[in-house]
């Protein structure tokens, strides 16, 4: 997978967790926090979507790491970079 498909990927995710959100405008390098209404919860619901739909495991002490579109996507990109979605 390459940057620009991690970030649909992000962007689906938040589209499912977040729905009334506009991410049409959404900055790469400012924290989503900043820029969606997004608590605790809906975070772990990230992490826990990547793992449902790519089995992708993240480490709690990484979460830092996913608080913007630009940290996320160079985070997950050697994560994914042979992966395909997986099939439920």
């Amino acid at each position: 997978m390459t940057n620009d498909d991690i970030r649909e990927v992000v962007l689906d995710i938040l589209a499912d967790i977040a729905p009334d959100e506009d991410l049409s405008q959404l900055q790469d390098d400012v924290a989503f926090r900043d820029q969606l209404e997004l608590d605790s919860m809906d975070f772990l619901d990230i992490v826990m979507e990547l793992r449902k739909r790519y089995r992708v495991q993240i480490p709690e002490e990484d979460y830092p790491q996913l608080a913007s579109m630009a940290s996320t996507t160079s985070y997950l990109e050697p994560l994914m970079r042979d992966l395909e979605k997986v099939e439920s």
